[in-house]
């Protein structure tokens, strides 16, 4: 133990570390720490005991040159990096929320019970309240495009909720193939399970989305996008409008999934489908009004809820004429 007291002492002393504690050695204990700490204390000096202080010093420099062998490192050094280890601990990840998967579905859907999810009537599926939340969004703008349109995403006053600022520009990219430009867009990333898998959202027991937003009078499109494995329908996109009154108050938006409409790259088909409820994918705010200055939209949360009053399921006719596939 005397060795021991030696080589951290004198160690620590000639390369400036801090005293070891628990957390530096969690293997040695914490009754040996306690010891190195109350042992580290410099003494107070004693009449008649500088003579042995000084032999004890040199006896510390001599016995350095022999110790460096068993030399401890210091919390200064740089860890070894190992990349076999980061493989292993990510591997295990994986299989850790692989096996929480399967654990949930024995369960219920979100590991709840099913009776539970068959009475919900409402629930919130995005709230902003630290930037762990913002990290669920992608912002971009037709700057993908060479446009001059800037988008800005951060956390809104007391964190308690996100604001998307910018400003918009129609100005067309000068490269001789771009013929529109001009819009800003908010989408929230594509949910991830094991191994990078594809998750869906699953809203088929309710009918209404439920969004409390704060503009500043400019008019938004709310584009809804379902990821299905059928060729035709694949990442196909449905948009509504949501317009925004301004001011300083809040403003409660709630839009009927049947009023979505089959839109693509801007415009909107002939050929309407009702979108399916059990494949969302992402939802996504596009600010395109062609007029060129600031902008602003608050977002408190967004979620989904069963409204009893509304009993549509499909707010659009098809014919014959406009999509016959649909009457064959």
């Amino acid at each position: 133990m005397a060795l021991v007291h030696k080589l951290l002492n004198g160690t620590c002393i000639l390369r400036k570390c801090p005293k070891p504690s628990v957390a530096s050695y969690p293997f040695l204990g914490t009754r040996f720490a306690d010891y190195c700490s109350s042992s580290l204390q410099k003494p107070a000096p004693v009449p008649g005991k500088a003579s042995s202080q000084r032999k004890t010093e040199g006896d510390l420099q001599g016995h350095h040159q022999r110790d460096v062998a068993l030399d401890i490192t210091c919390p200064e050094e740089k860890p070894e990096v190992s990349f076999d280890k980061a493989i292993k601990d990510e591997l295990k990840n994986h299989f850790w929320r692989l096996k929480d998967d399967i654990v949930n579905r024995w369960i219920g859907p979100e590991g709840r019970p099913l009776h539970e999810v068959l009475l919900e009537q409402a629930r919130v599926v995005w709230k902003f309240r630290g930037k762990e939340d913002l990290d669920k969004w992608i912002v971009t703008s037709d700057k993908t495009i060479g446009g001059r349109s800037e988008a800005f995403l951060k956390m809104g006053k007391n964190n308690q909720s996100a604001l998307l600022y910018g400003t918009l520009s129609s100005d067309t990219p000068q490269d001789g193939e771009s013929s529109r430009s001009g819009y800003c867009a908010m989408i929230s990333r594509i949910p991830r399970g094991p191994f990078e898998r594809k998750r869906s959202y699953d809203w088929s027991q309710f009918n209404t989305l439920y969004l409390r937003v704060r503009g500043d009078g400019r008019p938004w499109m709310v584009n809804i996008r379902e990821d299905t494995d059928i060729i035709q329908r694949k990442n196909q996109m449905y948009s509504y409008f949501m317009f925004t009154r301004g001011g300083p108050y809040w403003q409660d938006v709630k839009i009927p999934f049947s009023k979505f409409f089959f839109s693509n790259q801007g415009r909107i088909r002939d050929a309407q489908y009702q979108l399916l409820l059990d494949k969302i994918s992402s939802i996504g705010f596009t600010l395109a009004d062609k007029v060129d200055g600031p902008f602003f939209l608050e977002i408190d949360f967004i979620g989904v809820f069963t409204d009893p009053a509304h009993t549509e399921e499909f707010a659009y006719e098809n014919s014959p004429e406009l999509n016959p596939r649909l009457f064959k």
